[in-house]
């Protein structure tokens, strides 16, 4: 994790608004003024953006669940900037939370996962945009069948990173009803799905905010959850590379879900999936509770999504967007840019449960460095918008809801004001925030896509 401010138009914290420790509904948060960012005749521009404010995330979490966070160590409500989904009134969506402020720090050598708020429970939240201000109108705790947190821990030692305090120095324990959530949608029925990138898995949670069902990729073996877990997705999921599981999320008209690999499986190994271009799409139907087709979906060059940047690990889908029957937007992304690509999804180009999908394939969908030529059907695609170059975007964009036939409304991650380093706190265990803010973002294209 690292800080990542706006490229333009920049925000500043604004003041904390008084609030009531036991109301959600209270939760009203101020913004800052950014102004309006145009662009020319026939390109896409910003409309507007509203920023989030400042609310200590002890008062968020334990206003939902009393008692759950002892210590915030300084940090506010961020991180909602995993997904954004249309609530169904105007300017209202949608987000979640991901596993809660989290970071990294080296001892001897070694990176080590601290996690600073390990009481955080990830939460469904409801927000309103208006203005220059977004208002958070109500959230879901999400919760075990017990009606107990679901913290942000790790599941499985060995498999998921091993999770340390704040300065990395005391061993935190593992949780296996931890959750990384990273996208949402609401069914018609008032419940949830969503993403998690541990197992990876997804997730089904009632309108509450209980945890229905967790389906993970066969062969996980995960013991000792508080709610039902189901082996239903493909087992090859199990070499998802660390901190890279599923994190894009879609409901399609006909119902059915569609969710991404964030980047390339480690098939067979991290060196592989860090060269790799080809992730996978899966769609599963909420009737059949299984997974009824797989796509391989192939980024651009990393210099073309991001002509600053030469890593192709680099590159990343953070949100998927039903945008008709079959049809998707697909974000491809660094955590400096972004682009948007409309895919249409054809049942003939599913590899579910071919030879791609077995593990002692050689060489591995992800070592093919012209997969369509080795005869996988790669999904079509077409360029929709750069957004890196929309002024007034701001960075790490990992939710995009579709407004309108023309506007596009993104979140951003802000990490919760974290930053990776023992710099990250002061003397005193507090946060030393990176400035960077929660904002909604409304992005009009010149044609419809």
């Amino acid at each position: 994790m690292s800080p990542h401010a706006a490229r333009r138009g920049r925000v500043r914290r604004s003041a904390a608004v008084g609030l009531p420790l036991a109301l959600i509904a209270a939760l009203a948060v101020a913004g800052t003024a950014t102004g309006r960012t145009t662009g020319g005749h026939g390109e896409a521009r910003v409309t507007s953006t509203a920023t989030l404010g400042d609310v200590p995330l002890g008062v968020f979490s334990n206003a939902l669940l009393p008692g759950t966070v002892k210590n915030d160590r300084g940090v506010d409500l961020g991180g909602i900037g995993s997904d954004l989904y249309p609530a169904g009134r105007k300017g209202e969506f949608w987000t979640v939370t991901d596993r809660g402020p989290n970071g990294q720090i080296k001892v001897d050598g070694k990176k080590r996962r601290t996690f600073p708020v390990p009481g955080f429970d990830p939460a469904i939240v409801k927000i309103r945009v208006r203005g220059d201000k977004v208002k958070v109108l109500s959230a879901l705790p999400l919760t075990t069948a017990s009606r107990k947190p679901v913290t942000g821990l790790p599941n499985q030692e060995g498999r998921d990173e091993a999770p340390y305090s704040y300065d990395a120095k005391t061993p935190l324990s593992y949780d296996a009803n931890g959750l990384d959530t990273e996208g949402v949608v609401r069914a018609p029925d008032g419940s949830f799905w969503l993403v998690d990138e541990y197992g990876p898995s997804l997730i089904h949670v009632s309108a509450r905010g209980k945890v229905i069902k967790r389906y993970v990729p066969r062969g996980l073996k995960l013991r000792g959850a508080d709610y039902p877990v189901v082996e239903a997705l493909p087992g090859v999921l199990l070499h998802r590379k660390t901190n890279r599981g599923f994190e894009g999320l879609t409901q399609l008209p006909g119902g059915d879900l569609v969710m991404a690999v964030q980047s390339p499986l480690a098939l067979p190994d991290e060196d592989a999936g860090d060269a790799s271009r080809t992730s996978r799409l899966l769609r599963f139907s909420p009737k059949k509770q299984a997974v009824t087709a797989e796509y391989a979906y192939r980024f651009d060059p990393v210099g073309v999504v991001d002509p600053g940047e030469d890593d192709t690990s680099e590159l990343k889908i953070s949100s998927v967007v039903a945008i008709g029957r079959d049809k998707l937007l697909v974000q491809e992304r660094t955590d400096k840019a972004a682009r948007l690509q409309a895919v249409t999804l054809d049942r003939k180009a599913s590899i579910l449960g071919g030879k791609w999908d077995q593990s002692a394939t050689r060489p591995s969908l992800e070592e093919l460095d012209d997969p369509a030529a080795s005869g996988v059907p790669v999904l079509d695609k077409r360029l929709v918008v750069d957004l890196n170059s929309v002024d007034g975007v701001p960075d790490k964009i990992e939710g995009v809801a579709r407004v309108d036939g023309r506007t596009l409304a993104l979140i951003n991650d802000n990490d919760f004001g974290m930053s990776d380093g023992p710099e990250a706190f002061d003397k005193d265990g507090r946060l030393v925030d990176s400035g960077t803010e929660t904002t909604v973002t409304y992005v009009r294209l010149p044609r419809k896509y």
